[in-house]
């Protein structure tokens, strides 16, 4: 909880040999859009997820809470939100002293993959030089962000 520091990447090609990593199985879909309000189901895991505007004003940086929830808290509002919900595998990879959360979309977002890196500070986020395989930097383009992408599809 807290400040969240992540950049996005588009990827030119998958890593070899995904099905050795650990993964999560992710539905989300989101209640309100501004801010960022949203309900996700990772494996057998139920919350809802607060997003705040980063002190930056970019997407670098920006306030996150998460409240747990029960399975039929999930279910009850996931049937209030807006836009198509966004079904995902996430495959954690390890990379240096990070981890890459290479998020794989089902449809309609298919083929979309996106890969995330979250860091301790903006600083660290600055620094990061990325695997050969990542292709575009997309932190601060709207039409990535998952809401969007739910909103994009309604």
């Amino acid at each position: 909880m807290g400040m969240e520091i992540e950049r996005k990447f588009t990827v030119k090609q998958l890593p070899e040999e995904l099905d050795r990593y650990r993964y999560h199985i992710i539905e989300q879909a989101y209640l309100t859009d501004d801010p960022v309000i949203r309900v996700r189901r990772e494996d057998e895991s139920y919350y809802m997820t607060y997003k705040g505007v980063g002190g930056d004003n970019t997407s670098l940086a920006h306030e996150e809470y998460n409240l747990k929830l029960t399975k039929e808290a999930y279910d009850f509002l996931a049937s209030k939100t807006e836009g198509t919900v966004i079904r995902k595998k996430r495959i954690l990879i390890p990379y240096g002293k990070h981890t890459i959360e290479l998020d794989i979309f089902a449809e309609p977002f298919k083929p979309l993959i996106i890969a995330e890196v979250e860091f301790a500070s903006t600083a660290e986020a600055h620094d990061f030089v990325p695997p050969e395989w990542f292709d575009e930097d997309v932190t601060d383009n709207p039409s990535y962000r998952n809401a969007n992408l739910a909103r994009s599809r309604q």
